[in-house]
């Protein structure tokens, strides 16, 4: 119920709306509540919390990407995010062209599909990569051949792969790839009213620049919905880093392999000197036989030794350490 208000704070509102300090028009707008619209035929399933821990999460997954994926290419390849929205199914797949290349994923232990759309361009451009040419995509879009199939079947297998490390802070996924449709009419995975999240990837092979979509459709991800959110992620990426990570941070840098050169010296000489040089001839360094030769671990330059040999192979033996504040 509402609060009574006494007679002098009537006779002060009448006095205002007199004198036209107060408007009557807009006392009773800003009384009225304000309504917002909902449409039930696409309701709001994934909030931008939810879209952003989705970008956070395919982030990484673009970071292994564009590291795997020229070891097919032997080519520089650049994968970043590119957007994140919700739509129906129906709109998704209405927008693609045809043919077009959709791997359908299993998102195992999560009910139903994924689908990785790969844009037909990016698609030419690694076919022609892969097959020994620069890596450039068709002129004029065509079918795509059986064998043709076969090859991208293998980039999508790896793409299915490097999901699980990224959702691992989700949940330990096995996704597996299914099948490869090029017609989208046959890659009716769920109705065409459901609601889903896409999360577009652009994609540089080289010069060629395309985008590469990500359906995540919300009755797959509906088990895990609860922990798409960054409070919850970040958590578990905190979790774990427990007492013991440290220790195998130290253990992965310990394998990493790094190149050390012994310089025995330096010597300067003409370049016509060095276009005649024979089997035999001598360079004179700037160092004695005697002397401590500069160990560089990389570019910086960490011991000092002497040169020698260890049964049939040429070797040094450390004399001393240089410290950083050396």
């Amino acid at each position: 119920m509402g609060e009574a208000l006494s007679q002098r704070d009537i006779d002060k509102l009448l006095t205002d709306l007199a004198s036209g300090e107060l408007d009557a028009d807009r006392m009773r707008e800003s009384e009225e509540k304000q309504v917002k619209g909902y449409d039930f035929n696409h309701p709001t399933k994934f909030s931008k919390e939810h879209l952003r821990t989705l970008e956070i999460i395919f982030e990484h997954y673009s970071r292994l990407i564009s590291t795997n994926l020229p070891v097919y290419l032997r080519k520089n390849v650049q994968v970043t995010v590119a957007s994140s929205e919700t739509v129906s199914f129906s709109e998704f797949t209405n927008s693609m062209s045809n043919p077009v290349i959709l791997g359908i994923i299993n998102f195992a232990p999560l009910n139903g599909n994924i689908i990785i759309e790969m844009a037909t361009n990016l698609a030419y451009a690694m076919l022609d990569r892969m097959l020994g040419g620069s890596g450039l995509p068709l002129e004029k879009i065509r079918e795509f051949s059986e064998i043709e199939l076969m090859i991208i079947q293998k980039v999508l297998v790896m793409f299915a792969q490097l999901l699980r490390e990224p959702w691992k802070n989700v949940i330990d996924i096995s996704p597996v790839l299914n099948r490869l449709e090029t017609n989208p009419q046959f890659a009716q995975v769920i109705g065409p009213n459901e609601m889903i999240a896409i999360v577009t990837l652009n994609v540089k092979v080289g010069d060629v620049e395309g985008f590469m979509n990500v359906c995540l459709p919300f009755f797959t991800l509906e088990d895990v919905m609860d922990k798409l959110n960054t409070k919850y992620w970040f958590s578990t990426m905190q979790d774990n880093h427990d007492e013991n990570y440290e220790g195998y941070i130290e253990s992965l840098i310990r394998k990493v392999d790094i190149p050390v050169r012994a310089v025995l010296g330096k010597s300067t000489i003409s370049v016509n000197d060095f276009m005649n040089l024979q089997i035999g001839d001598c360079i004179r360094l700037n160092s004695k036989v005697d002397d401590d030769m500069n160990i560089f671990v990389g570019n910086i330059k960490k011991f000092t030794a002497l040169p020698g040999a260890e049964k049939d192979s040429y070797a040094v033996r450390i004399t001393s350490v240089i410290r950083e504040e050396e």
